[in-house]
C-alpha cells in the first residue's frame, strides 16, 4: 500500500508540473515591421492585426539612426501625436528601441516632428 500511495503523488507532482510548465509560455520579441523596420514603408496597423502579443513580450523598433525614434507613448499622445519630452524622444533615437509589453494596450510613436501624423505609431494589445 505505500509504493501504491507514493506512486500516485509521484503521478500527481508530475502531471501538477507539466500543466504548470505548459501555461507558463516564453515571452516572444516582434521585430516591428519585420525586414521593413520602422519607417513610412508599412502600414502598422496591418503588420500588427495579424499578430498575438502577451505581456511580457519584447517589441524591438529597428530604424535609421538620427532619422527616426521610437517614444512609448500615452492614449491621449498617440492621439496627438505629441510626445512628452524631448529627452524621451532623444533616448531612444539611437537605431534600436526595445520595449517589455505591459498587459492592456501599448502605444508607441516617431516622436520626430511630422512622422507620427505620416504614420509612425503603432498600438499593440498585450493579453
Amino acid at each position: 500500500m505505500g509504493r501504491g500511495k507514493c506512486s500516485a503523488i509521484l503521478v500527481s507532482l508530475g502531471f501538477t508540473l507539466l500543466v504548470c510548465s505548459a501555461s507558463v509560455v516564453a515571452a516572444e520579441t516582434h521585430v516591428v515591421g519585420d525586414s521593413k523596420g520602422w519607417g513610412f514603408s508599412v502600414s502598422y496597423d496591418s503588420w500588427s492585426s495579424g499578430k498575438t502579443f502577451a505581456a511580457g513580450d519584447t517589441l524591438v523598433f529597428n530604424y535609421q539612426a538620427g532619422v527616426h525614434n521610437a517614444v512609448a507613448v500615452s492614449s491621449s499622445e498617440y492621439r496627438s501625436c505629441k510626445v512628452r519630452s524631448a529627452s524621451d524622444a532623444a533616448a531612444t533615437a539611437s537605431g534600436t528601441a526595445r520595449f517589455d509589453l505591459r498587459k492592456g494596450v501599448n502605444y508607441f510613436i516617431c516622436g520626430v516632428p511630422g512622422h507620427c501624423a505620416a504614420g509612425m505609431k503603432i498600438r499593440v494589445v498585450a493579453n
